[in-house]
């Protein structure tokens, strides 16, 4: 088996390092930089340029000279207008709403962007080794959807990798760092502010454990957007003194964003620096130039929006893990713009610390924690184990318009979970299978990831067919959806390759708005399950009419028709209404009537069985309700029968399970809660 390199595909710069004699190396290019820029050009004559190359001359072929491309893989054409109107490139609308680049009147997609610089690093690795590589480990922001995570892997597919594992780029890093501590106990933070996103991991270390408790972040923040915030201080600057907007002149804002870059590096280390760009354009009072001064505080002032959010998710994070600041240990800085001193002062402010742990190499650290992985795998490296999690919860769509998560947030991957479900009607012969991604309490909140039809049910009474829904996520955090009707053996899967990523609205609201509107989402879930079960109640009252109408004499069937009515229209109303209350008064009275019909049936049925109208209903099995009085000598019976001391919080079908459990000997099923579709 030859090398495994490991692969820091960044917005603005990319790494890639090998593991040699149980240490990460960082590989330099052929440029002799330990980072390549993330920049790919094209010049006359359709001569490819890769890397440091490409970045020179970007001014001069600003329209040919694609930058920050990782901002649109695996993302929607609609969730990318702020992204496309920021770069001097034509982007155009490619297959099933993607977003691809148009250069010389070829499009290309993301895809095939990003395989360019993994081709560069792959080659430069080859060059060093002086042998073939085929194999990588590639990291992606922790906050990176599904379908990002799978065009990702395309890439380095596209490239001529097989990508063993893609890894979350602050767990990458966390390796890094903690290589040499295995043997130490503590708690880690990850601060990972790189050139486009922005992620916070929490991780417990010890005994060769990297245990990743909670993640969160924002995929679009990071050190272009204080670029851009410069640059447009800087256009406004220029405007206000020359008279003149630089902003439609691609050219202009090319050097504007070099100078801008130049300039914030600078400001790390100095209090003060010039900014000069001569010739900057041209009017017909003769050539203009751009000089100014700008001052670290000035800096800080211009971007203090910027460097305040990045507090949020690391509350978050911390709540998720169910931590303080004071359960922290280690704080790790990586990314470059984490060497900006006001990103610092924020973070030893909120931590009450005087500065954060500098031991790795900001801008190598998740490269070398990728080759560490890398070594994992190939078992270079022995008796270090890493657990990483899913940043947001998965689940399906279920009758009333209630998202029904199947995997929480913060669940360690790989990891599989199943639920049961039926059909809504009668005759239903397909199901559709919604997969979302979010924390609120209906579909309409969240993200949809894909949608997959199951067909061929045989007609049968709402209720009835077993349909065994699957969420099945690789290590690589990339989700495989699976339905079963468990009567015919059909099956139907979906790989959520979908080319919707989350934009950063999307992202704030899901963590943001699962709590502002928790109360709300808890009466609008309410509300939708007391639909469901008057809709059930309506049901079975026609199916019992139907079936034994002619036990009912005129007058009782006349009334049960008009309350029957009447109570139709006050469903009807409550899809636009939010009368809770009434509905639920509804739905007793209406109850009571149908237990009245049954005893009245069973009664003029000469004391023959008649089924209830309640029978057949469908509700979500509770994981926590106890077993009743009157299943206490059936608990007994299992316990005799199982030899086993059953918990008196099992619910009865949970009970069940251990006695088929000991007489099949095969795991118990992870079902955890059943709502029917």
């Amino acid at each position: 088996m030859g090398k495994v390199i490991g692969i820091d595909l960044g917005t603005t710069n990319s790494c890639v390092a090998v593991l040699e004699g149980g240490k990460p190396i960082v590989i330099s290019n052929s440029e002799g930089g330990r980072t390549t820029p993330s920049i790919v050009g094209f010049a006359k004559g359709n001569e490819r340029l890769i890397g440091q190359l490409a970045k020179r001359q970007s001014v001069n072929n600003a329209v040919n000279t694609v930058y920050s491309i990782k901002r649109f893989i695996g993302r929607r054409w609609d969730d990318t207008e702020e992204e496309r109107s920021r770069v001097p490139y034509t982007c155009v609308k490619g297959k099933d709403n993607t977003v691809n680049v148009q250069i010389r009147g070829k499009n290309y997609t993301p895809q095939e962007i990003s395989a360019m610089i993994l081709q560069k690093m792959k080659q430069d690795a080859e060059k060093y080794l002086g042998e073939s590589v085929t194999q990588a480990v590639i990291t992606v922001p922790a906050y990176f959807t599904d379908a990002q995570r799978q065009a990702t892997k395309d890439a380095g597919t596209i490239a001529g990798l097989e990508v063993l594992r893609i890894i979350n780029e602050p767990t990458a890093a966390s390796l890094s760092y903690g290589l040499d501590k295995q043997d130490q106990d503590q708690t880690i933070l990850v601060f990972d502010l790189g050139g486009g996103t922005f992620d916070v991991s929490i991780l417990q270390l010890g005994d060769g454990v990297f245990e990743v408790k909670a993640t969160s972040g924002n995929n679009h923040l990071g050190g272009d957007d204080f670029d851009n915030y410069l640059v447009r201080w800087l256009v406004e600057e220029f405007r206000d003194r020359e008279g003149t907007d630089l902003s439609a002149d691609k050219m202009a804002l090319q050097r504007l964003r070099e100078a801008a870059e130049k300039a914030k590096i600078e400001l790390s280390s100095a209090k003060i620096t010039n900014i000069n760009l001569p010739f900057i354009t041209a009017d017909e009072t003769g050539p203009k130039h751009l000089e100014t001064q700008l001052t670290r505080a000035k800096f800080e002032k211009l971007v203090q929006s910027l460097t305040k959010s990045t507090v949020k998710p690391v509350a978050q994070a911390l709540k998720d893990a169910g931590m303080t600041p004071e359960n922290i240990d280690k704080i790790i800085l990586v990314g470059g713009s984490t060497r900006i001193p006001v990103v610092q002062a924020v973070i030893s402010n909120y931590f009450n610390i005087k500065t954060p742990d500098t031991s790795v190499n900001p801008d190598e650290a998740v490269a070398s924690g990728a080759a560490i992985q890398a070594g994992i795998l190939g078992g270079e490296v022995k008796e270090l184990l890493l657990l990483d999690v899913i940043p947001l919860s998965l689940g399906l769509e279920t009758l009333g318009g209630i998202y029904t998560k199947v995997i929480e947030r913060n669940t360690t991957i790989p990891t599989s979970r199943s639920q049961m479900y039926s059909t809504a009607v009668d005759g239903q012969t397909s199901v559709e299978i919604h997969v979302l991604q979010g924390e609120r309490a209906m579909v309409k909140d969240n993200k949809s990831l894909g949608k997959f039809l199951l067909k061929g049910i045989p007609p049968a009474p709402r209720g009835v067919p077993q349909i065994e829904v699957n969420f099945d996520i690789d290590a690589n955090g990339i989700l495989k959806v699976k339905a079963l009707d468990l009567g015919t053996g059909r099956e139907q899967s979906i790989e959520i390759s979908n080319t919707g990523g989350l934009n950063e609205a999307e992202i704030q609201r899901m963590q943001q708005e699962a709590e502002i509107y928790a109360e709300q989402d808890i009466q609008q879930q309410k509300l939708a399950e007391l639909r469901n079960q008057a809709d059930t109640l309506l049901y079975n009252y026609e199916a019992t009419i139907k079936e034994h109408g002619d036990f009912i004499d005129e007058q009782l069937a006349t009334e049960l028709e008009e309350s029957y009515e009447h109570f139709k229209q006050v469903l009807i109303n409550s899809r636009t209404e939010n009368n809770y209350d009434q509905l639920n008064q509804h739905i007793e009275e209406f109850r009571k009537k149908l237990f009245a019909l049954g005893e009245t049936l069973y009664d003029q049925s000469g004391g023959e069985k008649i089924d209830s109208p309640e029978k057949g209903k469908i509700t979500q099995l509770p994981i926590d309700s106890e077993i009743t009085e009157e299943e206490t000598s059936e608990k007994e019976t299992l316990e005799e029968e199982t030899n086993t001391p059953i918990d008196s919080n099992l619910t009865k079908k949970e009970a069940t399970s251990v006695k088929v459990e000991k007489s099949t000997e095969e795991p118990e099923s992870e079902f955890g809660k059943n709502p029917f579709l």
